[in-house]
């Protein structure tokens, strides 16, 4: 007879304690006596939901390891895709560390992608932190204004001629060029270029923790 879970009715084999999909503790009965054997340890514990997050615990390594990862991404920003690894790297680290000693000893995709979306949020939110602070650093601290305006400058007008070179109107082009030179368009592509960033960071961060709570699940799975 299959045995199937009560959540999320997907086939649970016999004996097993846990869903291996939800993690919702299994109760299985046997109509063979069980004479002077006592009962397994493993019903002795506290168990929780696999599906179900902690968050105590589980800022606990978000916020130390998210932060810096955000700060480090900011600085590089000329280097995105060491900056993305980075944030994915630390959402599988984040999910991985909050999973010792738990019972069961894996979550759920979805509970992963959780902590991933709060740790990609942390560390979202430190990179734009990071890159302001910068920013303000390099124009006020350090007096490089002019030479923070000449490569936006470069890189605007690069931009354009690609755009042109598409066979977009130069007409239109010229009048968005115009508008990125000006003042508030070079903070309008400051802002967006690290609002961008800060979403893949998200993005990447959530893509770890999914994938670390996948194979948590695959190489733990449940034992009799």
């Amino acid at each position: 007879m299959e045995i199937t879970c009560n959540r999320c009715h997907q086939t649970v084999q016999p004996g097993d304690c846990f869903c291996p999909v939800c993690g919702l503790p299994q109760l299985v009965y046997t109509g063979e006596s069980s004479g002077d054997q006592p009962q397994p340890d493993k019903w002795n514990e506290v168990v929780r939901d696999a599906g179900s997050i902690d968050w105590k615990p589980a800022l606990r390594y978000a916020v130390p390891l998210a932060v810096p990862a955000g700060v480090l991404a900011a600085l590089l920003a000329s280097m995105s895709i060491l900056g993305l690894l980075l944030m994915g790297v630390t959402g599988a680290l984040v999910v991985a560390l909050y999973m010792r000693n738990r019972n069961p000893s894996w979550i759920t995709l979805g509970a992963g992608a959780r902590l991933g979306l709060v740790t990609g949020l942390l560390g979202g939110w430190s990179t734009l932190a990071a890159f302001g602070i910068a920013l303000y650093a390099t124009r006020y601290w350090f007096h490089q204004g002019a030479a923070l305006d000449d490569l936006l400058t470069r890189l605007i007008m690069q931009g354009s001629q690609q755009v042109i070179a598409w066979g977009v109107d130069p007409q239109s082009v010229s009048l968005m060029r115009a508008f990125m030179l000006s003042p508030e368009g070079r903070a309008a592509n400051v802002l967006s270029d690290a609002c961008f960033l800060a979403l893949a960071l998200l993005v990447f961060a959530v893509a770890g923790a999914a994938l670390s709570a996948r194979i948590l699940a695959r190489s733990r799975h449940p034992q009799n």
